[in-house]
């Protein structure tokens, strides 16, 4: 497997596996640069990832789900989700999460996307749980949740400055939409680790939970602003 792969995965997965919400125990794993087959052994037990990874591998006619391009379609996007068979990802899912309950996904239809933010918003059962008034607890957690972007203001140590926009409820629409941009401190190494160079004041990064996950392009914070904007207009209006 992709050690380049391997690497960019674990970039993303790191912040939620730390919390103990998905992947296997001990995520300082994650942070071993020098040991990226022990990463890709350990992405394997993310089964809601590895789902959409091998998924799109096929879609792309290759062996790898840890193949870059692969990776970044999930996490970030590229044009291999516009490949992607909607229908054939939600039947995927029948398949593998033929147990799970929760979620709109089953009704996704054309609208289904092999992207993580399709787990956060349709997967999860956090956005039915919004409720009328835009439930704090929920929203707080779609808002961690999700992959988002940011710019760096500054940098301090292993943390930076970071100015983003969280989620926030509309109250008139009685819906999820982006807020005003905000600085939050956020991590970019743990105890002298991190799986990338530290970042500098300017730079577009791309955020996961408290976590800065990558220094991100233009065109990938667009693929990642636009398919969050089309999740959130698929969103069910809250039951009351």
């Amino acid at each position: 497997m992709s050690d380049e792969g391997a690497l960019l995965f674990a970039r993303y997965a790191y912040p939620p596996n730390e919390l103990g919400y998905c992947g296997p125990p001990d995520a300082s794993a994650l942070l071993r640069a020098d040991v990226p087959g022990g990463i890709a052994r350990r992405a394997r037990e993310f089964e809601g990832a590895w789902c959409y990874l091998e998924f799109l591998a096929e879609t792309a006619g290759v062996a790898d789900p840890l193949d870059p391009y692969v990776v970044e379609a999930y996490w970030v996007g590229n044009g291999l989700l516009e490949r992607a068979d909607p229908a054939a990802l939600v039947q995927r899912m029948r398949e593998r999460f033929r147990g799970q309950s929760c979620g709109t996904w089953r009704e996704a239809g054309d609208a289904a996307r092999a992207h993580h933010s399709f787990q956060v918003f349709d997967v999860y059962p956090w956005a039915g749980l919004l409720g009328p008034a835009g439930n704090p607890t929920a929203l707080n957690v779609l808002d961690r949740c999700r992959v988002r972007t940011g710019e760096v203001r500054a940098v301090q140590g292993e943390g930076a400055v970071v100015r983003s926009r969280p989620l926030v409820w509309d109250p008139d629409r009685a819906a999820v939409a982006p807020g005003p941009a905000l600085c939050e401190t956020v991590r970019w190494s743990i105890g002298g680790r991190s799986l990338i160079p530290a970042p500098a004041p300017g730079d577009l990064v791309a955020l996961h939970w408290d976590w800065v996950c990558d220094v991100i392009t233009e065109e990938q914070r667009a693929w990642i602003e636009t398919l969050e904007r089309h999740r959130l207009r698929q969103l069910p209006a809250p039951a009351g």
